[in-house]
């Protein structure tokens, strides 16, 4: 009976051997990017600019919705003191911050922030109010405990090993396990698996917190941490621990072979549910076609879950316990079903690569193209592998099965850490948005004065052809002033071109953008006329220089 006992302990040993050289891998894998997986693709005042009057407030405008890091966003003025007042303001993917601005000289914006995709975001900018002095300085490293950064990937790691282990084992044995056989080793997979996916996800709570703020690992604080299970991160981590729970009430009956319809059911059920978590609190949360990146990385995760969890019931047991006849029966069942899953994961980081890397070049020169090329290459390597098995398993040899199915499980593992690297990683999207942001100082800005309201505007990018206008209005005192009507026109007089009407679209009480096309060079005349009430409106003007 020990030697029995032995022999389960080493193929479960065995099974579980791929994955913890994967794990190895994430830890040794060059780092990854941490941050920048939002874009900051303008500020006002713009950067480097030199605006006549002091602004009421600093507006960032990211690549997607952020979140302000509580603390971490702050206005220094040429003195060395803050002037930022109040919390930030986000709406959308812009971030609003109130200043008390009155002393000519060089300003510093200090901001951390977290992207859509779970991702902090960090870094400064300055801007100078009559004339530029010695800049002030403050801390806007966007660096992450290297701690944090190496066992982020490694437990989302862990959590894609134990997804595995979960997923094939269970189908493998609610539809292919033949009866006479003992449960006892694939039980011991399937709970290892969840305890996996369940420190996975613990994991991935409590390093969020110091992740997105910027702190040591050891420096987890209550609040940070409350934050995070705030977010939809947060709420994404903690339905998978919900849905793990209930998972473990209703695969007892299937691993003591007592189940029913309901269960099974009911199991299909909870299996979508927690896949979704994964796409939630990642990359296709934020990517430019959200609902088809969630359903698509969902399937991703399914196919690639039922393959390689197969795969290890496969070469851990059926392989060594099954007989002929019952070889006969389940390996082309099998052959079917991984033929199914690879198709469909296949497809999967198709689409997903369509979604976020747009062009060749961004394929090539970023460092998410690179790894997805390096998963490709893996992959192709694999397909040669399994191609070679569904032969083996047409030949019904299988005794050569077994040493292939192993190779399989030894190139996926690896496949597996460079995903784990992957979701760590800027999307080639925003990498390609960072590198073609052109420089802050094409932006034009500048502040006008009436006696209803103080506007601060914004041309973006003052060149030929189609520019945005950023409106901005504030009282005397520099509070968000509401505005009833924008109106807005354009005109080249010089050229002859008469005033052209820029359609304003109302963001928020205080805020206003529109598009124009703008045919030519020159000085161009901009009237801005702002309605505060049905009586109250008046009318200021500037001259923008468009190159």
């Amino acid at each position: 009976m020990t030697n029995v006992n032995a022999t389960r302990r080493g193929r479960l040993a065995a099974a579980l051997a791929g994955l913890a050289l994967g794990a190895l891998a994430t830890l040794f894998a060059p780092p990854a990017p941490a941050s920048a997986h939002a874009a900051l693709l303008r500020t006002s005042p713009a950067q480097g600019s030199v605006v006549s009057a002091p602004p009421a407030q600093i507006v960032l405008t990211f690549s997607e919705p952020v979140e302000a890091v509580p603390d971490k966003v702050k206005v220094i003025g040429p003195d060395g003191k803050p002037v930022d007042q109040g919390e930030p303001v986000v709406t959308g993917s812009d971030l609003s911050i109130a200043v008390r601005a009155d002393t000519r000289g060089t300003y510093l914006v200090s901001y951390r922030v977290i992207s859509a995709d779970s991702h902090p975001v960090a870094g400064g900018f300055t801007y100078s109010v009559g004339a530029p002095s010695e800049p002030p300085t403050a801390d806007v490293s966007p660096d992450v405990d290297p701690v944090i950064k190496a066992a982020i990937p490694t437990f989302k790691y862990l959590g894609y090993g134990g997804l595995v282990l979960v997923v094939g084992p269970v189908l493998v044995l609610a539809m292919l396990w033949p009866q006479r056989l003992s449960r006892r080793g694939p039980a011991r997979l399937i709970w290892a698996g969840l305890g996996l996916v369940a420190l996975s996800a613990v994991g991935g709570l409590l390093l969020q917190a110091p992740y997105a703020t910027g702190a040591k690992v050891t420096d987890l604080s209550g609040a940070a941490l409350s934050d995070v299970l705030a977010s939809q991160f947060g709420t994404a981590h903690l339905v998978r621990l919900g849905v793990l729970a209930a998972s473990v009430f209703l695969l007892r009956p299937l691993i003591n072979g007592t189940q029913g319809k309901a269960d099974y059911a009911l199991l299909a059920i909870l299996g979508v549910l927690g896949l979704g978590t994964w796409p939630l609190a990642g990359h296709p949360a934020a990517s430019p076609l959200p609902a088809v990146s969630v359903v698509v990385d969902a399937v991703h995760l399914a196919a690639m879950a039922v393959w390689l969890g197969g795969l290890v019931m496969l070469g851990g047991f059926l392989l060594r316990q099954a007989n002929e006849r019952e070889l006969g029966a389940i390996l082309p069942v099998w052959s079917r079903w991984a033929t199914a899953a690879v198709i469909n994961l296949f497809l999967a980081g198709v689409v997903n690569a369509l979604i976020e890397v747009n062009s060749v070049k961004a394929l090539i020169d970023t460092g998410y193209g690179q790894l997805i090329l390096a998963k490709t290459g893996l992959f192709a390597l694999v397909m040669a592998v399994a191609w070679y098995s569904r032969r083996l398993v047409i030949r019904r040899e299988g005794a050569r099965l077994r040493p292939a199915v192993w190779v399989e499980l030894g190139i996926t593992a690896i496949v597996l850490a460079l995903s784990a690297n992957l979701v760590q990683t800027t999307p080639a999207r925003t990498a390609e948005t960072n590198a073609s942001t052109p420089a802050q100082s094409d932006y034009v800005t500048g502040t006008l004065n009436s006696d209803l309201y103080q506007l601060q505007f914004d041309v973006d990018p003052a060149r030929v052809g189609n520019n945005t206008i950023h409106l901005f209005a504030y009282d005397s005192v520099g509070n968000p002033k509401k505005v009833v009507e924008w109106k807005a026109t354009a005109a080249l007089s010089t050229a002859g071109v008469e005033p052209i009407t820029v359609p304003m679209l109302r963001i928020t009480d205080n805020h206003a953008i529109g598009d124009i096309q703008l045919p030519a060079a020159g000085q161009w005349e901009m009237r801005f006329t702002l309605r505060t009430s049905d009586i109250d409106q008046a009318t200021v003007s500037t001259t923008v220089t468009i190159r």
